[in-house]
């Protein structure tokens, strides 16, 4: 009969398993994904791809006139277009999440990496493995007497390996310059985004046209095009004032320039801490926190219009360079108070004039006057057309004021009444008794003022980044390993010691074999005896 205490006991029971959180498994499945180098790769691109829009359709913070000009030419599709953001690419909430989550892929790539690559360079080469013969590289050689796992370390250590010496075995490695070239790019990518959301959040620019003799103060009214970042008012720009006093250009034979240089006025809107300052083409003028850029140059022709009660303007215009060489240039000068009655004040709207052409540095001598010969003023020439009638002005409608609106010419509102080619002292009488008068040029420069604080970041990190590049392409990872094995005294060898090498790439490494080669001849020849002393020579 089995009692109760002769039962064989139970065995205990498992202790019910922990369910996952669902919740904490999506998150780190959603982490792995993101922070792997495939999905950073998806996001740059797609961040290349987001940035298109930006550079095809005008943006609000760069142009306003012309995304206004947008809304009146695409009545339909612009509405559309601005409701996903694409006239403020740039600060949009998708664009701004994919640069977000590229900077922290990136970071979640490259610290783990990180962590990785200094423990690797803080632990000793790995013990060599039992079965060498089975490495890509492997050979065996025989040293005379027994030979000295220390020498070879310090041939080893000659040619920059780090060395492990174990009893009878040497272990070394090299190469981890590639794995620090790689931390060091991705590291210096990341620094790259830092920089560009600095100058993008706390930076900004303006670009002008200056003419000589004219002045214009560092406020956003002044510009032509401005930006400010969104982490900057109008009332942070820096208070400057520039006047340009002369512009010199020089130009070989042939027309190519030779070399450019503005010289400014600076002073503070109160007049104060005035000073004069030369900048060229590659070398801006620095004012504290902001830098400006010589991007161009051209000429404003100076013409005077008297109308036909004899009121006289005077307008300096500049006429903008059409991508020629030879500053062919092309411009309007626009009088829309010309012809004002002086007895009632009235303005008829009919009979605004404006004067549409060309200016030629150096005009050819024979028609046709369409080109320049020469950049440098050797024979300069207007080539203008007049129009007289409604220029449009009052429509509301966002215009040039470097040309004329083709829609009032085609709809019969305004009129050519002539044409005629003009040089300096001229004058044009036109058909209603009113003048032209071609007085001279002056000279334009375009300025681009601008303020970046990740400029040097960035800078900084592009350097860095080549070099990892570099390191990146070039560095090879490889480890060799040597075993002793004492010497015999029953060997057929003569009592001679046999040293095992072997050696295997961790990355791929097509000169290895050869590198491997001469390691191996270089631990060979230092183990033979000194060729002098065999010979006997003193």
């Amino acid at each position: 009969m089995t009692t109760v205490e002769d039962r064989p006991a139970s065995p205990p029971a498992e202790a019910p398993r922990r369910r996952p959180n669902p919740l904490l498994a999506l998150l780190r499945n959603s982490w792995r994904q993101l922070t792997s180098m495939r999905t950073a790769l998806i996001l740059l691109f797609l961040l290349a791809v987001a940035a298109i829009p930006g550079s095809v359709l005008p943006q609000r913070g760069v142009n306003p006139e012309n995304v206004d000009r947008y809304f009146v030419e695409h009545p339909e599709l612009a509405p559309q277009l601005d409701r996903i953001g694409a006239f403020e690419v740039f600060g949009s909430v998708w664009f701004s999440a994919i640069y977000l989550l590229l900077f922290t892929s990136l970071v979640g790539c490259i610290l783990p990496r990180m962590r990785e690559h200094v423990r690797a360079l803080r632990a000793r080469p790995p013990a060599a493995p039992k079965r060498m013969d089975r490495l890509p590289q492997h050979t065996v050689l025989e040293s005379p007497g027994a030979a000295d796992p220390q020498a070879i370390a310090a041939v080893l250590r000659r040619r920059r390996w780090r060395v492990q010496v174990r009893g009878n075995e040497v272990s070394a490695e090299k190469g981890y310059l590639k794995e620090t070239g790689n931390l060091l790019f991705h590291t210096s990518l990341v620094a790259v985004l830092i920089g560009v959301a600095l100058g993008s959040w706390y930076g900004w620019h303006g670009n002008r046209l200056l003419v000589a003799d004219e002045a214009f103060c560092n406020t956003r009214q002044q510009y032509a095009e401005a930006k400010l970042g969104p982490r900057v008012d109008s009332a942070d720009l820096p208070p400057f004032c520039l006047t340009l006093d002369n512009f010199d250009a020089r130009f070989l034979a042939s027309g190519q320039p030779e070399s450019y240089r503005a010289t400014v006025t600076v002073d503070r809107p109160d007049g104060s801490d005035r000073r004069t300052a030369d900048f060229s083409v590659n070398s801006p003028l620095r004012l504290g926190s902001a830098n400006v850029y010589l991007l161009g140059h051209g000429y404003a022709p100076i013409l005077k219009y008297t109308d036909r009660y004899g009121r006289s303007q005077t307008s300096t215009v500049p006429f903008l360079t059409s991508g020629d060489a030879n500053l062919t240039s092309e411009g309007v000068a626009a009088f829309p108070d010309a012809n004002v009655d002086p007895k009632t004040g009235r303005r008829d709207a009919d009979q605004q004039v404006a004067f549409e052409g060309l200016y030629l540095p150096t005009a050819p001598d024979t028609a046709p006057f369409v080109s320049s010969r020469f950049p440098e003023e050797r024979n300069p020439a207007v080539v203008l057309a007049a129009y007289r009638g409604n220029l449009g002005l009052d429509a509301g409608i966002p215009g040039s004021v470097y040309q004329l609106d083709q829609r009032q010419v085609t709809s019969g509102k305004l009129k050519q009444v002539g044409d005629r080619k003009l040089a300096p002292g001229e004058t044009w009488t036109l058909d209603d008794g009113s003048k032209l008068e071609f007085l001279g040029t002056k000279r334009y420069v375009t300025l681009s003022v601008r303020h970046d604080p990740g400029e040097k970041l960035m800078l900084g990190a592009c350097v860095v980044l080549l070099v990892g590049l570099m390191g990146s392409l070039f560095g090879r990872r490889r480890r060799v390993w040597f075993r002793v094995t004492p010497p015999d005294s029953g060997s057929p060898t003569g009592g001679s010691s046999l040293v095992s090498a072997g050696g295997l790439p961790r990355t791929e490494h097509p000169g290895f074999a050869e590198e491997f080669a001469s390691l191996v001849a270089a631990v060979r020849d230092d183990g033979r005896p000194d060729r002098r002393a065999r010979e006997g020579v003193e």
